[in-house]
């Protein structure tokens, strides 16, 4: 059975290849489907995110690899979307123009300093302290609530179907001695996103970059909030966060074991255009 990843990043942001590339290898390990999500481009963005000036060139590379490639695989584009405040969201024109089969929210940035630079969540950890000291004070348990109020809010968003990398915060959590993910407060948060995502049928992401690339030891989201995610119904899906060819369904087979062991059943998969929950096993969904 095969394997699909919607969460990729080629040339146009911080990945590695052309989107070709990407497309052939999911073609040699026999994917149905891939669907490309570079870092949308904003006003002030990070060096991660792709140029404004490189956006019409990616929709058009990638629409041309549909129709190339459209005997041997389904390809769809997208973007990974982040959420600021009057800044980016799904109301800006660039994005609302693209046409895009699917967005992925995720939550790179909380926060804004006084000379207008986003703080990162997903970067050096010296930002991270930067951030958590000139704008919440050393209140780490305001700077993680507001990154859960961010996250609820970005999906509210109609256009976000997917939610990203839910708790890829805890890559700063200096191994639980700046903050825990056991805290009441921050199980309290994860709650309440979860409650958010079942109350707008926002399919909540698997992400086993942290795994393969050694951030984490585990998913995002960790185990225990899958299984949370589990109990509320909350739709799921397996993706890779590839920013290489070779990454595309890296740490799938365990990662799909662990989910199987929880209870779920299905995962998320869009075929031929729409959204539909198909049976996996630890070889892949049963695509049919």
């Amino acid at each position: 059975m095969p394997w699909t990843n919607y969460h990729g990043h080629c040339y146009y942001c911080d990945g590695k290849f052309a989107p070709e590339a990407y497309v052939e290898k999911a073609i040699e390990l026999k994917m149905p489907a891939i669907g490309f999500s570079s870092h949308c481009p904003f006003e002030g963005g990070h060096a991660w995110n792709m140029a404004m000036e490189d956006l019409p060139k990616y929709l058009q590379e990638i629409s041309a690899l549909k129709e190339k490639y459209a005997t041997d695989i389904e390809v769809y584009t997208g973007l990974e979307m982040d959420y600021i405040p009057e800044v980016i969201d799904d109301s800006m024109p660039h994005i609302k123009e693209a046409n895009l089969d699917f967005i992925i929210g995720s939550m790179h940035y909380t926060g804004v300093f006084e000379d207008g630079r986003f703080c990162e969540i997903d970067g050096p950890h010296s930002k991270f302290v930067e951030g958590l000291k000139d704008i919440y004070q050393q209140d780490v348990e305001a700077m993680i609530t507001h990154y859960f109020e961010l996250m609820r809010a970005m999906v509210e968003q109609e256009t976000t179907q997917i939610l990203g990398h839910l708790d890829k915060v805890k890559i700063q959590a200096e191994q639980g001695i700046l903050f825990s993910q056991f805290e009441d407060w921050y199980r309290v948060e994860v709650s309440r996103t979860l409650e958010k995502l079942k109350e707008t049928n926002t399919i909540l992401e698997v992400n086993t970059r942290g795994i393969y690339k050694k951030k984490t030891v585990d998913t995002y989201p960790s185990k225990w909030i899958l299984q949370l995610a589990y109990e509320l119904g909350v739709p799921i899906m397996l993706n890779a966060d590839a920013h290489h060819p070779d990454e595309l369904n890296a740490e799938f087979v365990p990662t799909a074991k662990m989910l199987k062991e929880i209870g779920f059943k299905e995962l998320s998969v869009l075929k031929k255009g729409e959204w539909v929950a198909l049976p996996f096993s630890s070889r892949g969904v049963e695509w049919g």
